[in-house]
């Protein structure tokens, strides 16, 4: 087993642990906060996969913007204790924890079964998921696409800056 092997296993399995925590625990901030932990071993692993862009991307749009806002709304709800929903027995769990169990059996053989004795399977591009070949082929490619959309999005701030202000004024 190579080194790239044990890195991986080890970080799966903290991601897996933690996304057991993010459901296993009663309190809304600690599974978000466990949360915050499953996104940052994923971001590991693209990075070990060579996809730095889409590491940094988890980092800062999930781990960073969007747990804020998580954070944010379960404050501002203030959800206190769950337990009380949490404790009626009508089935539901049992459904839960079966559907689960198929679950992870599926997933398990789409990750094991490719693993077998094949031969020699293609790799990625040297480069690939790169910033510099992401770049390239965003601003080659796709570049009528993405001044489309930077047009889109220059139209939706302008747009909700004059509905501020006209209701700032009424």
């Amino acid at each position: 087993m190579t080194s790239a092997q044990i890195t991986f296993l080890i970080l799966a399995g903290i991601a897996a642990i933690s996304a057991i925590g993010v459901v296993a625990l009663n309190s809304p901030v600690r599974s978000a906060l466990v949360l915050v932990v499953n996104f940052f071993v994923l971001a590991f692993l693209y990075f070990s996969l060579g996809a730095q862009l889409l590491g940094i991307t988890q980092i800062l749009v999930y781990a960073g913007a969007i747990m804020v806002l998580f954070l944010f709304v379960i404050m501002l709800l203030n959800l206190g204790n769950t337990n009380s929903a949490i404790q009626k027995k009508d089935g539901k769990p049992l459904i839960g924890i079966i559907c689960g169990i198929g679950l992870f059996g599926l997933i398990a053989s789409q990750i094991i079964l490719p693993m077998g004795p094949r031969g020699q399977t293609a790799g990625a591009a040297p480069g690939y998921g790169s910033p510099q070949a992401v770049g390239y082929t965003l601003f080659t490619n796709y570049a009528w696409a993405f001044e489309i959309t930077s047009i889109l999005l220059l139209v939706g701030i302008v747009g909700s800056i004059l509905l501020a202000k006209r209701r700032l004024k009424s």
